[in-house]
């Protein structure tokens, strides 16, 4: 009788065993050191370079961390056709961080009133670079654009070209900005009460970031000072040419309106009334009289400083909304 082992296909004899080869120690891997930047004074350090939407990890929206010696924004624009510069940055994982001071997981359980501006900007660009989380480069954009409102005039153009950013991480923000704008504009037809410069200014602070060159718009109210609509009179330079009354008392006989409160904005960001919208303010004020339609208020609409803290003015309370 055959054995079982004899027979083809079935219980196969062992195959003889070679002895292993002999073990090689693994070189260690060490990058090549990136070539300088000629545009950019030695010893000054930048981001790493970007561009690349899927060139950082999901989980690197750790905290903000800074080369030491950077006394720039690190988000230079990259010329067309030339490769950003490769600059080291200490590295600022997540993987470092306490889960509880990570900014999705502060977020979650603080709301997302309690992060900086920077941080929140870093969970929408969601992913970083070799060497720079998410923050990092959130704190470096806005550091680049001074503000909100300056970031959400910027084109698409302009985002996608700095280091790191890259034209999807672009679209991304300029919708979250819009959304934004949006939540401002729904908050408009919802009859708000109006009766403080403060409330006025909240309630077009957001749309108005978005606006490129000056202007005015009227608020038409009830006899309860909340909203019946919001008209725009004119844009571009505002001055007693552009400003009649007619075109701001037309809305307000057509809609009923018990009172109006004019707001216009100054794209230097600068709220301080000129000379121009004190005249302008009077001379409405004079029609208003006579058409018994009264002018509560002309705001005027910046960013906030050290001489206008909360970033507007209110002719009002500046006094100039008296019949001389």
């Amino acid at each position: 009788m055959t054995p079982l082992n004899d027979l083809p296909g079935v219980f196969p004899r062992p195959a003889t065993l070679l002895p292993p080869p002999p073990s090689i120690p693994a070189r260690p891997y060490v990058p090549a050191a990136p070539d300088p930047d000629p545009r950019r004074p030695a010893g000054l350090p930048d981001l790493p370079p970007g561009g690349d939407d899927d060139g950082g990890r999901e989980d690197d929206a750790g905290p903000p961390g800074e080369a030491p010696g950077d006394d720039g924004d690190g988000l230079e624009a990259v010329p067309p056709g030339e490769a950003p510069a490769a600059v080291a940055v200490p590295p600022t994982s997540l993987r470092a961080v306490p889960p509880s001071e990570r900014p999705r997981e502060r977020l979650i359980l603080d709301g997302p009133e309690h992060l900086r501006t920077g941080e929140l900007i870093g969970l929408l660009l969601r992913t970083g670079l070799p060497g720079s989380n998410a923050v990092v480069l959130g704190e470096a954009l806005h550091r680049h654009f001074g503000s909100l409102a300056t970031l959400g005039r910027a084109s698409h153009a302009e985002l996608a070209r700095l280091r790191g950013v890259g034209p999807g991480k672009a679209a991304l923000l300029l919708a979250a900005l819009e959304l934004g704008r949006r939540v401002s504009r729904e908050s408009i037809g919802s009859a708000p009460l109006l009766d403080t410069p403060s409330r006025i200014a909240a309630l077009l602070a957001d749309t108005a970031s978005g606006w490129k060159a000056e202007r005015m718009v009227v608020l038409l109210l009830n006899t309860r000072c909340r909203l019946i609509r919001m008209e725009t009179v004119t844009e571009g330079l505002v001055d007693q040419v552009l400003v009649h009354p007619r075109e701001i008392f037309r809305p307000a006989i057509a809609s009923g309106a018990h009172s109006i409160v004019m707001v216009h904005n100054h794209p230097s960001g600068d709220p301080t009334p000129s000379e121009a919208d004190i005249r302008i303010t009077r001379d409405i004020l004079r029609a208003g009289s006579l058409l018994r339609i009264e002018v509560l208020d002309h705001v005027i609409l910046g960013r906030p400083s050290e001489q206008w803290a909360k970033g507007y003015s209110s002719l009002r309370e500046l006094g100039h909304l008296r019949l001389a």
